[in-house]
């Protein structure tokens, strides 16, 4: 038998294997494990501790007060003379919170009287005398000049010309929880608005018996500004019949819509084709 040594690849004797990829994958898991609970603790602690910072957080009925008070805050800028009614209370129930949240927001509106041409002159004095931290400003819009102010806690003012010599104000929370609901400011008994009110219903010849809605708004002085309003009445109803009670003098004679003013009420006739309404305003004092 030969002596020669077999060629070929003789068996590795290098230094051992690394150390396996499991042990690395254990501590990732590990680390990722206790920077999750890490988090999580940090996030009770925001919710437990901290006061809210976004509007999801805050509840109907904690935006509602703000609301009223931006809608007497309105009144009181419009002046007694420019304003025409305070709007009832708008909530639009089944909005999106989050997706698996629903939610509610709530809506207010202040009519203003402002004559073709006057619009941006009278929203632009309506800003100036609201308060300086609410930043009101007046700028171009898609249908003319509108107003835009921020009352705090993530409630929105806007206003804009409606073009029948009027300039609508609205005060919004956009959709947040609902918590216990929204509740109106009570209206105590009726004032010189709801007699007005009768007056003007007895001149167009409608029953005047019913009980007026009566809508209130707190005034920054501590007043309310209140508005009392028919329920709507069956056509026709024609302005002239209002015209005695206006002295001849209307602060708005724009078909269908006619107002006037009688001592510190100012009276507000739509007049339309298929339904009449009305509603007598007592604003906030100068």
């Amino acid at each position: 038998m030969s002596g020669a040594v077999q060629t070929g690849w003789a068996p590795s004797s290098g230094p051992a294997a690394p150390a396996p990829a499991r042990r690395r994958r254990h501590w990732l898991l590990v680390a990722s494990v206790l920077w999750a609970v890490l988090l999580a603790g940090l996030a009770w602690m925001s919710v437990r501790d901290d006061p809210p910072t976004v509007r999801e957080q805050r509840t109907l009925d904690q935006a509602g007060p703000i609301v009223d008070r931006a809608v007497g805050e309105l009144a009181r800028a419009a002046g007694p003379a420019g304003l025409l009614e305070l709007g009832s209370a708008r909530i639009r129930s089944g909005c999106r919170v989050t997706p698996l949240s629903d939610g509610a927001a709530l809506r207010r509106e202040v009519g203003v009287l402002a004559p073709a041409g006057t619009e941006r002159a009278v929203l632009t004095g309506i800003a100036d005398r609201l308060p300086a931290n609410w930043r009101a400003g007046v700028g171009p819009g898609l249908d003319g000049p509108e107003l835009r102010a921020d009352a705090g806690e993530f409630v929105a003012v806007g206003g804009r010309s409606t073009g029948d010599g009027r300039v609508r104000l609205t005060v919004e929370t956009g959709c947040r929880p609902v918590g216990s609901g929204y509740t109106p400011t009570p209206a105590t008994a009726a004032g010189p608005e709801a007699a007005a009110l009768t007056a003007a219903l007895t001149a167009l010849d409608r029953p005047a018996d019913a009980a007026p809605e009566l809508v209130t708004a707190p005034c920054p002085g501590g007043a309310l500004a209140r508005t009392a309003r028919s329920a709507e009445l069956d056509p026709p109803a024609p302005a002239a019949a209002l015209a005695p009670l206006a002295g001849g003098a209307p602060l708005l004679d724009n078909p269908p819509v006619y107002a006037y003013r009688v001592g510190d009420v100012t009276v507000l006739a739509e007049l339309g084709p298929d339904a009449v309404r009305l509603a007598a305003t007592v604003g906030c004092p100068d």
